[in-house]
């Protein structure tokens, strides 16, 4: 039996928020559905499907490595996968990928920001009924999953169930209806009238959107929104933005209770630190100019943010943990790199326990950039790095050879990039070198460093030296260590 979408309250499909840790937060406090944030078609047919057993999440991985989609069992019966799409045969390919994890396949029709209206998706549809109902037909046809779309209303009361009825044609399983106009946002108020009258034209589920702080503030209040329009189930996007826990039926959690219960989440799933930084923002949009919101701003990495919140111990013990299971699952795809009967060292290298944390070095200046100017003054070949990726987890470990030794940290990696400038680190820390950190001595890549930054900051000086700062960038392709995006 198919997901069913009456008498639900749902979390909202929204951008940058419904990703899995707010997702499963909105279920801990009682969401019954849960829908992901809007992915655009074409960024989805260029994903990978990777089950990743150390997170035990299935994960959709772009070629850039970043994860554009992640979920994990515990929503596979509830969580709606939006897609931003305008295209029958792209929408069916996308989610004939995606149907065997996910519960329900739904539509944006509503979004009328231009990120989704470009290509003619989002509330650019609505313009265009006849290709929505290819879409939707070829979409219910096509999966074993329910179908469902979300809209915004029409200019008149008549041509928006004009619109419904032809759409509850198609065989979706419910539709969501945003209760403003494309040109309205959230200051305007929601149109009860509009969405009650969708309701009592059309025999499939209706679920009521655009009710967040003009009617819901609380718990009973999405009754309230039920009632004004008729509707068999209530989704909140902004209401529950701010503060997840008012899908509670015991009543609203303070935000810092539930920013912690947040965190747990955002760190179990690895999540993005820019992800996590950009939810915890919406939760604490009243203090962003306060000295914990100006801190949170500021933090460069999912251990500053727990740093910021009282969970340095919590999420260093995690830490260690999921290093554990990493370990107990012996996930280590070789590659050509030799390791040894335990398949835990490499073979004949010096290793460290060694992290590259970009804050923690001067700008524009990274340890495998030093390491190849060392090499260079020293008359030594260039430093040859070779890197293996974990199958499960994707984590990589990156080896370097200098005057033919081997060095390496012992740790494992989020990206290619990052591993390789732990190996660096390895070698000048064992070679007793400087490797560009702040508050250490400098190198002579750093006195040029510091030299084109003083000439492009006065805008005179002698430039013979730049083509060479130049070249340098363009031998080390992989200065700087950025994380995936999620």
């Amino acid at each position: 039996m198919g997901l069913s979408f009456s008498d639900k309250i749902i979390l909202a499909p929204m951008v940058r928020v419904g990703t899995l840790p707010m997702r499963l937060l909105a279920l801990d406090y009682g969401a019954d559905i849960v829908y992901c944030e809007e992915l655009v078609d074409l960024k989805m047919l260029q994903c990978k499907r990777v089950v990743n057993e150390v997170l035990q999440t299935v994960d959709y991985v772009s070629p850039t490595e970043r994860i554009v989609f992640q979920t994990c069992e515990r929503e596979k019966g509830c969580v709606v996968f939006q897609m931003g799409t305008a295209d029958a045969k792209r929408a069916l390919a996308v989610a004939k990928l995606v149907e065997n994890d996910v519960a329900a396949i739904d539509v944006n029709m509503g979004c009328p920001k231009e990120y989704s209206t470009k290509g003619g998706m989002g509330a650019a549809l609505l313009s265009s009924p006849e290709k929505i109902e290819e879409v939707l037909k070829t979409l219910v046809n096509g999966i074993s999953k329910p179908v469902t779309c979300k809209i915004r209303i029409l200019p008149t009361v008549e041509e928006t169930v004009s619109l419904v009825k032809m759409i509850e044609k198609t065989g979706v399983a419910a539709i969501a209806v945003h209760g403003r106009k494309k040109e309205e946002r959230p200051q305007h108020p929601v149109h009860c009238d509009f969405i009650k009258a969708i309701a009592e034209a059309v025999s499939i589920p209706v679920i009521a959107n655009g009710g967040s702080q003009e009617i819901i503030r609380e718990f009973v209040d999405i009754e309230a929104f039920k009632s004004l329009t008729a509707a068999s189930s209530v989704m909140l996007a902004r209401a529950a933005m701010w503060n997840p826990s008012i899908f509670r039926r015991e009543g609203i959690l303070s935000i810092n209770d539930v920013i912690h219960d947040y965190i747990r989440h955002a760190v179990h799933y690895d999540n993005h630190y820019t992800n996590t930084k950009y939810c915890l923002c919406q939760m604490l949009r009243d203090q962003l100019e306060s000295s914990l919101g100006k801190k949170l701003h500021a933090a460069q990495s999912t251990k500053e943010i727990c740093e910021i919140f009282g969970m340095t111990t919590f999420y260093e013990s995690f830490t260690l943990s999921q290093e554990a299971r990493r370990e107990s699952l012996n996930i280590i795809n070789q590659g050509t790199l030799e390791f040894d009967d335990k398949n835990e060292e490499i073979v004949d290298a010096t290793q460290l326990p060694v992290k590259f944390e970009k804050k923690d070095y001067l700008p524009q200046i990274t340890p495998k950039m030093v390491l190849l100017e060392w090499c260079r003054k020293e008359k030594l070949p260039q430093p040859v790095y070779q890197t293996v990726q974990r199958s499960l987890d994707r984590f990589f470990h990156s080896v370097v050879t200098v005057n033919e030794k081997k060095y390496c940290s012992f740790l494992w990696d989020k990206s290619k990039k990052l591993a390789e400038q732990a190996a660096a680190i390895v070698c000048l820390r064992t070679l007793g070198l400087p490797e560009g950190k702040i508050g250490e001595g400098e190198s002579d890549l750093v006195h040029k460093r510091k030299r084109k930054m003083q000439y492009q900051k006065v805008g005179s000086g002698n430039l013979s030296e730049v083509p060479q700062t130049k070249k340098l960038h363009q031998e080390d392709d992989t200065t700087e260590g950025k994380d995936k995006e999620s």
